[in-house]
């Protein structure tokens, strides 16, 4: 990649970070911010780990929206064993009354199989953590690998990388190799990789998610800055129209 200036990507990536963290990136509400307050460590990861399964081609402002109206209204069934016991036609009445699932049978199964497969193993997700010692590394191998069918969609790398760092920003979840986390290419992503010249925009179409995050690794390697750590700053500079100006 001969076109591209790294010095010069992760000098603006810092002065991102610094801005995001100024918050001068002008509106700074991630989707997931809508949440109830919970007083579970448990209940809090089942709900921001089924829901993530879903969270594929659709508005995530929404999803979550609509993750909050359901809690309010059935407080008590945010757990794992209650959703994998539950009768199928229970679960769809649910989770299709405020809109959590968009596909009655698809987003249905994907959600009793992720819960089944949890409880069957682990009893519960902080079990499921403790079971991989609570290291990224290893949460990876057992999601991605081991037991990949068994988790639809959230064993997908987007989904699957992204997940893990909301069970830090949302769950107080330290893992061990968080550093190994992988940014997570959406649109908005995509489009502030092209800005900053990780990916060249005739080449945006083409190129794989994957691909758009080993070049973000690449080129942060010497700069102590884990991949994953740009994603917010990221996001949000797309998502305002890029109304930041990085000095050239």
């Amino acid at each position: 990649m001969e076109w591209v200036n790294e010095n010069n990507i992760i000098k603006n990536c810092k002065t991102l970070i610094k801005a995001y963290q100024d918050k001068k990136l002008w509106y700074m509400k991630m989707p997931e911010d809508t949440h109830p307050n919970f007083k579970s460590k448990e209940e809090n990861l089942v709900y921001f780990t089924l829901p993530m399964a879903l969270n594929y081609q659709r508005n995530s402002y929404k999803l979550w929206e609509s993750c909050l109206e359901t809690h309010k209204n059935n407080n008590k069934i945010f757990s794992i064993k209650t959703w994998a016991n539950i009768k199928e036609e229970d679960l769809r009445k649910i989770l299709t009354q405020y809109k959590i699932a968009l596909q009655p049978n698809k987003h249905i199964k994907t959600w009793m199989t992720i819960s089944q497969t949890i409880y069957e193993n682990w009893w519960s997700i902080e079990n499921l953590l403790k079971y991989c010692d609570w290291d990224f590394l290893k949460l990876q191998n057992t999601i991605q690998k081991d037991y990949k069918k068994w988790f639809p969609y959230l064993s997908g790398p987007k989904i699957f990388h992204y997940w893990s760092y909301i069970l830090g920003e949302y769950c107080d979840i330290k893992l061990k190799n968080r550093e190994f986390i992988e940014i997570a290419p959406d649109t908005h992503i995509k489009q502030c990789s092209i800005k900053l010249w990780v990916i060249i925009e005739k080449e945006a179409d083409k190129i794989s998610s994957e691909q758009i995050s080993s070049r973000w690794r690449e080129i942060l390697k010497w700069s102590w800055i884990s991949p994953i750590d740009m994603h917010s700053p990221l996001w949000f500079w797309s998502r305002n129209n890029f109304e930041f100006k990085l000095k050239t």
